[in-house]
């Protein structure tokens, strides 16, 4: 039997593979497009313009600028073209003066990466600057003179920053994914978490903690996100215009990352209480629908953060607002029916969570307590 199951589990992984390499394809092809540019436009200015021969060093430098990488921004490309042309300049004036040969090779590479680390702590940085210098001592010596070479490099990394201020990708693209994924995964742990509430089931509770855990993973990847974003809208002429959207978004990370927090300490303490069977019938009765309509206007502001306009992403903001506030009037445990110290702290535990939730659905701190009932 377990053979049998082979063949299928084969295609289904194959099919998996397929899926997964055709949407990274699609989603790569502005920058694949931006890459081959660079590369062919850098060896065609060093070989029609500078009539350097087989200048295979200017396309090198503009594809390495220009590759894959989780975020290319203008600094990330600068610090890669910069050790390029540093590296085969270092290569070409060692060579002038050592020679070729394996020795030298290995010197060049050393000095190479002392001087790389000296100058600065990158790897991408001192990588290329080591690689670079030993490739120009390994390949033959170029008949356009002792420093094309480094002409070519310099052709390659400036054509590629060009390409990076003159063309970039959507700036939003990489931090407004990373928001929603975070805002995705925190609505299905609030769901999970009622649903416990709803069946009385501790193990749920627990499966929702792991699930809001998960949230840190895309909390992390948003500070330097959104600081590449606002690099490249900031030098761009063609981003500008996204400025003040990622200038918005980004003044409300800390209320984004003390919701996900809130969110792991409340399941944390849902998991105790439902194991203790501390909450009421009617407590939890009342609790779960209120679960249930905080996730659905986090997931509402999951379409906010995704929506493309900006008057579309504050009608969303302005409906998520609407519903955390209505939840927000409720949250009182005598009012819910919820009884013992341990059920009301539940609820007193959901109150910062809705309130960072509405500061970083738009409202100011005064706005965000505002709804909440005031506690005898």
């Amino acid at each position: 039997m377990p053979q049998a199951r082979m063949p299928q589990r084969v295609r289904k992984f194959l099919a998996q593979r397929n899926r997964s390499g055709l949407v990274r394809a699609r989603n790569s092809l502005p920058r694949i497009l931006r890459m081959t540019l660079g590369a062919i436009g850098a060896f065609w200015i060093a070989s029609a313009i500078w009539g350097h021969t087989d200048p295979i060093f200017a396309a090198t430098s503009a594809l390495i600028s220009l590759g894959f990488g989780a975020a290319t921004t203008t600094r990330r490309t600068a610090e890669v073209a910069l050790g390029c042309t540093l590296g085969v300049a270092l290569g070409d004036g060692l060579m002038h003066w050592w020679g070729q040969g394996i020795w030298q090779a290995a010197a060049v590479m050393s000095l190479s990466l002392v001087i790389a680390r000296y100058l600065d702590s990158g790897a991408i940085f001192s990588t290329q600057l080591g690689m670079q210098s030993a490739l120009v001592v390994l390949l033959p010596i170029s008949a356009d003179g002792p420093f094309a070479r480094s002409f070519d490099a310099m052709t390659g990394s400036v054509l590629a920053l060009l390409i990076i201020v003159l063309w970039p990708s959507d700036p939003r693209r990489t931090p407004i994914g990373a928001l929603s994924d975070l805002l995705k995964e925190l609505s299905e742990a609030l769901i999970e978490c009622s649903w416990a509430v709803r069946d009385d089931d501790h193990r749920a509770a627990f499966h929702a903690l792991i699930k809001a855990r998960a949230t840190q993973r895309h909390v992390e990847k948003l500070p330097a996100a959104f600081r590449a974003a606002k690099e490249i809208a900031t030098l761009s002429p063609t981003a500008r215009r996204h400025r003040h959207e990622l200038a918005r978004l980004a003044l409300r990370l800390e209320h984004y990352d003390r919701a996900a927090r809130n969110s792991r300490v409340f399941a944390r303490r849902l998991a105790s209480v439902l194991s203790n069977g501390a909450l009421t019938p009617e407590g939890a009765q009342n609790v779960a629908p209120l679960l249930r309509d905080v996730s659905e206007a986090v997931n509402t502001m999951a379409h906010s953060v995704r929506e493309p306009t900006v008057a579309g992403q504050r009608k969303f903001e302005k409906a998520a607002r609407h519903q955390l506030e209505a939840v927000a009037a409720q949250l009182d445990p005598r009012e819910l029916g919820v009884e013992g110290l341990q059920g009301e702290g539940l609820v007193l535990l959901l109150r910062p969570l809705v309130v960072d939730l509405l500061q970083a659905a738009g409202r100011d701190h005064q706005e965000a307590v505002g709804p909440l009932p005031r506690l005898s």
